[in-house]
C-alpha cells in the first residue's frame, strides 16, 4: 500500500495549542476527573455560577408550606434550576427518574423540634448517595454550638468518603446559638469548612463585607435564600450576593412559597447567569405572573 502523505496532519496540529483543561470551579485544579464531573454538573461553565433549588426542608420541618406536596410542587420549577437540592426520600418517591439535573444530596439528619438541632449525625451511605447518582452531598456546620465538634466529623467522614468515591461535599453554615450572624463569623465558618476539605460552602448573605468571607473562602460560596421575602427583596440581595462574588445561589423558600414560583425562579435564574439587576429581574418576575 502506497504511504499516506502525513505533512499536512502534523502541520494543523503543530499549530493547534495545547488545551489547558483549565478548569471554571473554584478551588477544585487538584481534584480529579470524578468530582470535577460532577461540580460541573452544578455550576455552568458559561457563567461558573449555580441556581440550586433547595427542597430539602421537611428534614426536620415536615411539611413545610409551598412543599406540602412535592410531587406537585417542585417538578415544574426543575427545568430553570441548574440542581436541586433535596434528602434522598424526597427524591426516590417524588421526583422522576428521568429527570437530568444534578442533585444536592441532603446528607445529615437529626433532631427537629424536641431536642437541640445541631446534634446531627451522618445520616447517608456514600453507597446509598451512590446509587442516587447524586452530584453532591450536603452537610450542616454548627460553627459556635455545643455539637460543633460533631458536625465537624460528620463534614470530614463525608469529605474522606466522597474523596473516595468522586463526590464532592457543600458545608452548610448553621450560626451557633452564641454567634452573630455576621461577616466575621461567617468568614470563620467558611474558612474552617473549606479548610477540612468541602468543595462547595453555603452560607446566608451579609448586608455588610460580604465581598470579603468570599475572597477569604478559597471554594466557591452559594448563598442561603433563607427565610421567605418579598418577591423585590430577595432579588435585590440575589443581585448583590452575586455582584460580590457568590458563586450561586441556593433558594427555597423564596421560590416554592413565592405567589407566582415559575415566574420566580426564572427571575433569580435572570439575576445569577444574565447579569440581570433585581429592577430588571423584578419586572420579568411581573411580566411573568401575569
Amino acid at each position: 500500500m502506497p504511504e499516506h502523505d502525513l505533512t499536512e496532519t502534523r502541520e494543523y496540529f503543530a499549530n493547534v495549542p495545547i488545551q489547558s483543561n483549565g478548569f471554571h470551579v473554584k478551588g477544585a485544579n487538584s481534584l480529579d476527573w470524578g468530582n470535577k464531573n460532577r461540580l460541573s454538573r452544578i455550576f455552568s461553565k458559561d457563567s461558573g455560577k449555580t441556581v440550586m433549588f433547595a427542597v430539602d426542608h421537611g428534614y426536620f420541618q415536615g411539611p413545610t408550606t409551598g412543599l406540602e406536596r412535592l410531587d406537585l410542587a417542585v417538578p415544574p420549577l426543575l427545568d430553570d434550576a441548574d440542581a436541586l437540592m433535596a434528602t434522598r426520600g424526597a427524591v426516590r418517591t417524588s421526583i422522576d427518574p428521568s429527570m437530568n439535573k444534578p442533585i444536592v444530596l441532603r446528607a445529615s439528619g437529626g433532631p427537629s423540634i424536641l431536642r437541640e438541632l445541631s446534634d446531627e449525625r451522618v445520616a447517608v451511605t456514600i453507597e446509598d448517595a451512590l446509587r442516587i447518582n447524586a452530584s453532591a452531598m450536603a452537610v450542616q456546620m454548627f460553627i459556635g454550638s455545643e455539637n460543633e465538634t460533631q458536625s465537624m466529623q460528620n463534614l470530614t467522614k463525608l469529605v474522606d468518603a466522597g474523596m473516595r468515591y468522586g463526590i464532592p461535599v457543600m458545608g452548610v453554615v448553621a450560626v451557633g446559638k452564641e454567634m452573630v450572624r455576621d461577616a466575621r463569623y461567617f468568614r470563620l465558618a467558611c474558612r474552617i469548612g473549606a479548610e477540612l476539605g468541602a468543595q462547595i460552602i453555603k452560607v446566608y448573605y451579609t448586608d455588610k463585607e460580604f465581598d470579603s468571607i468570599v475572597s477569604t473562602c478559597p471554594v466557591p460560596i452559594v448563598v442561603a435564600g433563607g427565610k421567605k421575602l418579598p418577591e423585590m427583596e430577595a432579588l435585590v440581595m440575589a443581585e448583590r450576593a452575586i455582584a460580590e462574588g457568590a458563586a450561586g445561589l441556593d433558594m427555597g423558600r423564596n421560590i416554592f412559597q413565592s405567589k407566582a414560583p415559575r415566574a420566580m425562579i426564572k427571575a433569580v435564574r435572570a439575576v445569577v447567569h444574565e447579569g440581570l439587576t433585581a429592577k430588571d429581574a423584578f419586572s420579568l418576575y411581573e411580566d411573568l405572573s401575569e
